[in-house]
């Protein structure tokens, strides 16, 4: 195989984008498979796990990014009203509960069909879920750990604060 081709295969594999972008943010990660990239981006509540996903067959990278935190069985159902209100404020990508493990994740998938991913692509995907996560990890926090009720924890997450102390 040329040169050429070489490069053209490594491009059509948008794992090797993001590889490229955790490198340059200075991200934990490690490449698992050819289409297949696990990272550590931290963030200010806490760390996040992204795992990003390319599949070929669907032309589609997935990504899927955890909290460091698990879901007590007793507080499932209210997290779950929590992920409902939430999701209906995302314009990209949605919240979802891993109830095998429970974990809280944010998901998102960006369809190629018969294109090549750019990096600025690849960067607005990541950036979605980072801010989506940043945004919304207190309101999870206050329903998990401080047993508010949803609608509660999530107005709490709801106002900007304006300047700093």
């Amino acid at each position: 195989m040329g040169i050429a081709a070489q490069g053209c295969e490594q491009m059509a594999n948008p794992v090797d984008l993001i590889e490229q972008i955790a490198h340059r943010n200075d991200w934990g990660y490690d490449r698992t498979a050819e289409e297949e990239l696990t990272l550590i981006v931290g963030g200010t509540w806490t760390d996040y796990h992204v795992s990003l996903n390319w599949r070929a067959d669907l032309e589609a990278l997935h990504l899927a990014c955890a909290f460091d935190f698990k879901v007590p069985d007793e507080k499932v159902g209210e997290v779950y009203r929590l992920i409902g209100q939430i999701n209906e404020q995302l314009w990209i990508g949605h919240f979802d509960l891993w109830t095998q493990e429970g974990l809280i994740m944010f998901r998102h998938g960006l369809p190629l069909q018969s294109t090549l991913a750019t990096v600025a692509q690849c960067e607005a995907l990541m950036k979605a879920a980072l801010e989506a996560c940043e945004k919304y990890y207190q309101a999870f926090q206050f329903v998990v750990w401080a047993g508010k009720p949803s609608r509660e924890a999530l107005i709490s997450t709801m106002f900007e604060t304006q300047g700093q102390a």
